[in-house]
């Protein structure tokens, strides 16, 4: 085991190096930062001192190289826009993304999970398809829709729920339903697809034979092993949410690094979009190595050697 983890980790550094070199390239091909940070009738020479303070006016690889020695320190230069940390500032918003990101989360397990269960324990039912309903609804309806007919309903014409900001349990409910609502949609249907299968089973079958009852079969037996595809499937959006659900914080004005990619990438802020890339790239394959190690825990007759 330890071993497959460190093959996993030493294999994310040509992963990482790519990702960013690619990131920096189409960044340093976007066009000149002092055209957005600068006014239009600076002299040239200012312009110059600028580019050269900030290191632009080196070639691209000389740039990307110091990028990536700094990066290893834990330092991603100065934001041109704040002029503060980069590393700072984005690690600042990936915690207002991470509170929204762990409640809808939070949201989608809470409800898709069971639903999704009873739905297939129930197949052909009223509940089922209820569920499957619920399901297409939430996985056809785009998120930045849901959050507008949120804002109108709760904040404007019934007035019981902020339309943004961050900071209390009420400004949290919109912006977490609304990237929740997907997110149960998703979930509860992977979760019937792979409860169906489970339980047509041969030891779901011996399980009922030996008189345990449905409770513990369904929920201890059959849940734990058609579990490592809904595993897989919240690990991915998981690590969605962490790296910004863009339109959701826009239309919502959550604080969170989405809508901070968004503003950098207008104001050609190149230290904070190679420091967001840079670290959106890192979180993926972080999640995706501690599901894999999940796997184990759930079916012990998986193993990495």
């Amino acid at each position: 085991m330890l071993n497959y983890v460190i093959r996993r980790l030493l294999a994310t550094v040509p992963v990482l190096i790519g990702i960013s070199f690619i990131s920096f390239a189409l960044i340093y091909l976007s066009g000149d930062p002092t055209d957005f940070l600068l006014p239009v009738n600076t002299p040239e020479e200012t312009r110059r001192a600028f580019r050269a303070a900030q290191g632009l006016d080196q070639p691209f690889l000389v740039q990307f190289l110091d990028f990536l020695a700094k990066a290893i320190t834990g330092d991603f230069g100065t934001s041109l826009r704040f002029q503060q940390s980069a590393g700072s500032l984005v690690w600042e918003r990936l915690g207002a993304t991470g509170e929204l990101a762990l409640a809808a989360m939070v949201i989608a397990l809470a409800i898709g999970i069971p639903g999704g269960t009873i739905a297939a324990y129930r197949y052909g039912s009223v509940t089922d398809r209820a569920v499957r309903a619920i399901s297409l609804l939430g996985q056809a309806v785009p998120n930045f829709y849901l959050g507008v007919v949120a804002v109108i309903v709760c904040a404007v014409w019934l007035r019981i729920l902020p339309s943004g900001g961050r900071g209390t349990v009420e400004q949290l409910i919109l912006p977490a339903f609304t990237l929740g609502f997907g997110l149960v949609a998703l979930i509860a249907r992977v979760t019937r697809s792979c409860m169906l299968d489970a339980l047509r089973q041969d030891y779901i079958r011996t399980a009922r034979a030996k008189g345990l009852g449905e409770n513990r079969v369904v929920w201890k037996h059959a849940l734990r092993n058609a579990f490592i595809p809904v595993l897989t499937i919240i690990g991915l959006q998981f690590g969605l949410l962490l790296n910004g659900v863009v339109v959701t914080e826009i239309v919502l004005s959550w604080p969170g690094i989405g809508r901070l990619a968004i503003q950098s990438i207008y104001a050609r802020d190149f230290p904070v979009v190679q420091t967001i890339v840079f670290l959106s790239a890192f979180t993926f394959v972080m999640l995706n190595l501690m599901v894999d190690l999940l796997y184990v825990v759930l079916d012990p007759r998986i193993s990495y050697k």
